[in-house]
């Protein structure tokens, strides 16, 4: 199977994740559109494949119509939101000490400056939530505004490219909210005590979703397990985050087609990276009670395949003899490069239960992270699908590597 061909089906492939299918946010009939097709895949290509699911919401939101003393302002609704229409008095907060001094159960609510630097982790999220984001939350539901609106930058590590950032994603927080820029907020607050009107629609639905699971090998307790996460933000293509992760497991998929490994491989599309509860990535640990000491290697592809610079790989705590297969099936200097560690995605799955990881992604990724990612801008014209073929075969030699190797 030649690059040209790989990369012509990887052509295909995006166009029909970014393209035909227009949000594969968890919960929309996009994300089950493409689930059902990463899994008509990996059964044609001859895995045993299953499809877990679970309960989540989709999300539906319209414009935003915010009035401050006879003015308008631009403002877009906080991901899965409630809807409101409420009017009353301007309050602002510029840190936890205002808020916490503050009555504001009656008032409508600027968050701005410090408390607004970097996006709140929703409530409930399991895998990173910092103490003093669980205490702004509480004190927020505590002091119970008519509704919010936050006043924010940019912050990359947490929210990715968009500017300005939602402070607040979170469908299991139930005080509205729309989020607005720094400049405007400074204006806005020039205007405190004074009337204020927020009205949006945006409804919260019971939908469901799942993870695709597709196994094939001679030993199920010893497994090589490669991820991608196959959700999208909201409203966002999802090209490089994570179009192209789900692209080349469908790739390796069938450079596997015709052949068996001591070991199984597992090859999985996760659902709920970008979402607030990440309800895929809980629903694989729940699944996999105490066996994720059979993984050998866990392998993680979001953000691969952009147009400028290398493929970068790095590896965490793998043994020498996986680490030198590794690094024999990624040799190409001209091609990939190893990359300094980052932690901001699926493979934190594996590091957080001791298990060896490699994760691949791309040279400019804090370039994607700051700029492209969770945006519009985030498209297949960015991709180049040479290197997604380029992957998929290094995947594909490091897999038959290390089965000679009998690890």
């Amino acid at each position: 199977m030649t690059e040209d061909y790989l990369a012509g089906k990887a052509n295909q492939y995006l166009q029909i994740l970014c393209d035909e299918i227009p949000n594969r946010c968890v919960g929309s009939p996009g994300n089950r559109h493409a689930t059902d097709f990463f899994a008509e895949k990996m059964n044609v290509y001859g895995f045993q494949t299953e499809t877990p699911q679970f309960e989540c919401i989709d999300w539906l939101e319209g414009e935003v119509n915010l009035t401050l003393a006879g003015e308008s302002y631009p403002a877009r609704v906080s991901p899965y939101s409630l809807g409101c229409e409420v009017t009353a008095p301007l309050a602002v907060a510029t840190s936890y000490e205002e808020l916490e001094n503050a009555e504001v159960s009656k008032n409508i609510l600027l968050l701005r400056g410090e408390i607004a630097k970097e996006q709140l982790m929703p409530k409930n999220f399991t895998f990173y939530n910092p103490e003093h984001h669980q205490r702004t939350v509480a004190l927020l539901e505590r002091k119970n505004p008519l509704a919010i609106i936050s006043a924010t930058s940019r912050d990359p590590e947490l929210a990715g490219g968009i500017y300005p950032f939602p402070l607040i994603e979170d469908g299991d927080f139930d005080i509205p909210s729309v989020y607005t820029t720094e400049e405007i907020g400074a204006e806005m607050a020039q205007k405190t005590n004074q009337e204020v009107s927020l009205k949006f629609e945006a409804t919260r639905t019971a939908s469901t979703g799942c993870n695709v699971v597709a196994q094939k090998g001679e030993d199920p307790t010893r497994r090589i397990v490669i991820f991608a996460h196959i959700d999208a933000k909201i409203n966002t293509p999802g090209a490089l985050d994570n179009g192209t992760g789900v692209t080349v497991l469908m790739l390796l998929a069938e450079l596997l087609k015709d052949r068996s490994t001591s070991f199984t491989i597992e090859i999985v599309a996760l659902n709920g990276e970008d979402y607030y509860s990440a309800p895929g990535e809980i629903l694989y640990l729940q699944e996999n009670p105490n066996q994720l000491q059979d993984v050998l290697l866990g392998i993680n592809l979001d953000g691969a395949g952009y147009i400028d610079g290398r493929t970068a790989y790095s590896l965490y705590d793998c043994p020498a003899d996986i680490a030198g297969e590794i690094h024999k099936s990624f040799a190409d200097e001209n091609i990939f490069l190893e990359g300094e560690q980052w932690y901001q995605s699926d493979h934190s799955l594996f590091l957080m239960n001791d298990r060896p990881a490699l994760a691949v992604t791309s040279e400019k990724f804090m370039h994607l992270s700051t700029y492209i990612t969770h945006t519009e801008k985030d498209t297949p014209q960015l991709v180049d699908y040479g290197k997604l073929a380029e992957i998929a075969l290094a995947l594909r030699n490091l897999l038959l590597g290390l089965d000679g190797q009998k690890i």
